[in-house]
């Protein structure tokens, strides 16, 4: 499992899906955000905590089709599928590989970004905090999506259509902890569900995986 994980992420940085271009798109919505709402600070500092994590979540999303597709296209994922390695694990290591590429880039990145959206000072380490806990868990749910329209033409739009209502618990929770903790408040209630969903999913999603994997493999 540890080598199918640093193959993927070679592959991944290779493909060029990896670092750059989840960063490259996150600093672009980022940027955009002050360009369409105006330069009100106050304005600014109210959305920051939901635009923050809304960006990160599409980022994470923007190269979710690679996951499986490599592998599907150049007969490597049957081999896996017939392997002594269970499914379960492959998925695994897929969304772990996927989260190591996109969203840990993500998480250090973000709080150096905060202040292009006037993000209040105190909100930044639970910033840090939200997307270190939720982002695992957005890769999770993306690499079932992945299984599920492997191999289909333009699976990629199906995928994000499938993706998108599974992300929302983690978006809600995720942002609402910056919000409080720009506030001064208690984040203790947003980041166990946080921890809770990303604990759910690495321990359901790798078998739901594998089995729509199956499927589609058949």
């Amino acid at each position: 499992m540890i080598a199918l994980l640093k193959r993927d992420l070679a592959l991944a940085v290779r493909a060029g899906g990896g670092f750059g271009l989840g960063l490259a798109f996150f600093l672009i919505v980022i940027v955009l955000v002050p360009l369409g709402v105006g330069p009100e600070a106050a304005l600014l500092t109210l959305i920051a905590p939901g635009m923050l994590w809304v960006a990160a979540l599409l980022a994470a999303l923007l190269s979710l089709d690679r996951i499986f597709a490599l592998d599907f296209e150049d007969g490597s994922l049957p081999l896996l599928a017939t392997s002594p390695l269970p499914l379960e694990g492959v998925a695994l290591m897929k969304g772990v590989a996927h989260w190591a590429t996109t969203g840990l880039p993500l998480t250090l990145a973000a709080p150096a970004l905060g202040f292009l959206l006037n993000l209040s000072s105190t909100a930044y380490v639970w910033l840090f905090v939200s997307l270190a806990i939720g982002t695992p868990a957005l890769s999770m749910i993306g690499t079932f999506g992945a299984a599920l329209t492997v191999g289909l033409r333009r699976g990629g739009l199906l995928m994000s259509l499938l993706v998108l209502p599974l992300y929302v618990p983690t978006l809600i929770f995720g942002a609402e902890a910056v919000r409080r903790g720009a506030d001064g408040l208690s984040t203790t209630t947003p980041l166990l569900m946080l921890a809770g969903i990303t604990l759910g999913s690495f321990a359901l999603l790798p078998f739901a995986a594998s089995a729509a994997l199956r499927v589609n493999l058949r």
